[in-house]
């Protein structure tokens, strides 16, 4: 398999002060409409799982979300969905209010303890780690999923849920029977952003990750160990992505995927029945209206989006 890009690390996990993009999330209503619409696009969907935390008596565990997944072997998509009235949950209902989709997008680190003390000290208001995991079958049986999770609050980063990790159980969350995508993905290249000011997100997002920004025509690029954030104009990201009416900032517009065949992906994308259109090398394709609105970049070589040639 060829590396993501570059002189980017071809790792799943991170190691010392490497920052990975690590995954996705979508915000649903309906999670199994939401993966049967993942399954139409030629992805294999995990099955379902709720997240609880652990050591809390049974029945304040749930911590108010469940998701599906799409595993690639570098990185993953999450689908969520409510399950309980908490804090969480209800965090979850503010952002569908705005609109089904793309909420959340968060960042791997090896020690999610000194990157919580990197954000305190960058300016950020931090909450308290949390511990979350959920159950998962492997062929041998159940496992656990677990994670811990640095967040900041909700008006510091108002694009969405951005959040940092570090996950504790690489096997049971990258199992191998679920890294085989009928349309040929296999990693979660960056996310896209439109925002109203490039310049004060760009600042906001290089603190948050502790990595420089670099203008583009239209936008700036944050490139990471590995993946990356393309921050963009309202003008310029509806010009990529016609296909998705974008009417309010900051808005998460989609994320970029590297298949090994980009014509399995437009196999997938006809399947489907999508609004999609052809650029250089790579395709761009709106979600189906189950995963809520935004859009995929299919490429085989990273180097072919648009913003990073």
């Amino acid at each position: 398999m060829q590396p993501i890009a570059s002189g980017e690390i071809d790792r799943q996990l991170p190691t010392g002060d490497e920052i990975f993009l690590d995954h996705i999330g979508h915000f649903v209503r309906d999670a199994d409409a939401a993966s049967r619409a993942l399954a139409r696009a030629g992805f294999l969907p995990t099955p379902i799982s709720i997240q609880v935390h652990p050591g809390i008596a049974i029945g304040s565990r749930l911590t108010g979300t469940g998701n599906v997944t799409a595993m690639f072997t570098r990185g993953y998509i999450e689908v969520l969905f409510k399950t309980a009235d908490t804090a969480l949950g209800r965090e979850f209902d503010a952002w569908l209010a705005r609109h089904a989709g793309l909420h959340l997008a968060a960042f791997a680190v090896a020690n999610i303890q000194r990157a919580h003390e990197r954000l305190g000290s960058a300016g950020f208001r931090v909450h308290p780690l949390v511990n979350m995991q959920r159950p998962v079958e492997t062929e041998d049986g159940e496992d656990t999923a677990a994670f811990t999770i640095a967040r900041v609050e909700l008006d510091a980063m108002p694009e969405g849920r951005i959040q940092m990790l570090t996950h504790h159980t690489e096997a049971a969350v990258w199992q191998p029977r679920w890294l085989s995508h009928p349309n040929t993905a296999v990693a979660l290249i960056d996310v896209v952003i439109a925002v109203a000011d490039v310049d004060e997100a760009a600042q906001r997002f290089s603190r948050f990750t502790g990595r420089a920004a670099t203008r583009t025509s239209g936008g700036a690029v944050i490139h990471l160990d590995r993946g990356g954030v393309y921050l963009v104009t309202h003008d310029r990201v509806t010009e990529r992505l016609p296909e998705v009416p974008i009417t309010k900032l900051p808005f998460i517009a989609g994320y970029a995927l590297r298949v090994q065949s980009l014509a399995e992906a437009e196999r997938a994308v006809e399947h489907a029945e999508l609004d999609w259109h052809a650029f250089d090398d790579g395709i761009a394709a709106a979600f189906p209206a189950e995963l809520g609105e935004g859009a995929w970049f299919f490429v085989e070589r990273a180097s072919a989006l648009p913003w990073r040639r």
